[in-house]
């Protein structure tokens, strides 16, 4: 199904997730998904207060009503977007729906990080739209330890986020958010050193830890 290069292989999933987008269960597929997602929210309620989402492109998975809906739910709850600055790493500012949004130099819709009313923020839980996944395992003190391994557009931006926001905050939350299909194995990809791995995934097979 792929080619050897991570090139080929994130233009083939890409290409198949646009297919896909246009196939019948499409939609139930989806609904799966954002069903598995409120469910976490509503188990996760006292320890999230700030969550960083994503704008969806090239047939991603659209969270946002799910993530809105939770947010009206009680005060105190933040929703953030992220401004990918020219070092490539991102930073997280305020959203709200009636928010305007500036297209970035690849066509991501981004929060203006001028904006007063919608300051710069350091989310609890950032949940990051994946072109693959893999996994992987370790034996550690605590018996074995999954780990969820995210194939991106190939730009970085999200595993030099992740590095330093870590090591400020180092119970924050990171759920990779994809389909069941586009796991990946050994053969068709591995993870690099530089690579941040996921505390979880999110997919139509429910919150995979």
């Amino acid at each position: 199904m792929h080619g050897n290069s991570p090139k080929t292989l994130r233009q083939d999933l890409l290409a198949i997730r646009k297919q896909l987008a246009t196939s019948a269960s499409y939609q139930a597929i989806c609904q799966a998904i954002l069903s598995e997602l409120n469910r976490f929210l509503v188990h996760s309620d006292s320890q999230l207060r700030s969550i960083a989402l994503y704008c969806p492109i090239q047939a991603e998975l659209d969270l946002r009503p799910t993530a809105l809906a939770w947010a009206s739910q009680a005060t105190g709850r933040t929703l953030a977007l992220p401004f990918a600055r020219p070092d490539k790493h991102l930073d997280f500012y305020v959203w709200q729906k009636e928010d305007l949004l500036i297209p970035s130099q690849y066509g991501v819709p981004e929060p203006d990080p001028n904006n007063p009313r919608r300051p710069q923020v350091s989310p609890d839980c950032i949940l990051i739209p994946v072109v693959g996944w893999s996994e992987s395992s370790d034996l550690g003190p605590n018996g074995l330890k999954k780990h969820y391994w995210r194939l991106g557009y190939g730009g970085g931006y999200f595993d030099r986020t992740l590095a330093h926001l870590r090591k400020a905050k180092p119970d924050l939350l990171c759920i990779g958010v994809g389909f069941d299909w586009q796991k990946l194995d050994d053969i068709q990809w591995q993870a690099q050193t530089h690579d941040e791995p996921l505390d979880a995934m999110l997919t139509e097979s429910g919150l995979l830890r």
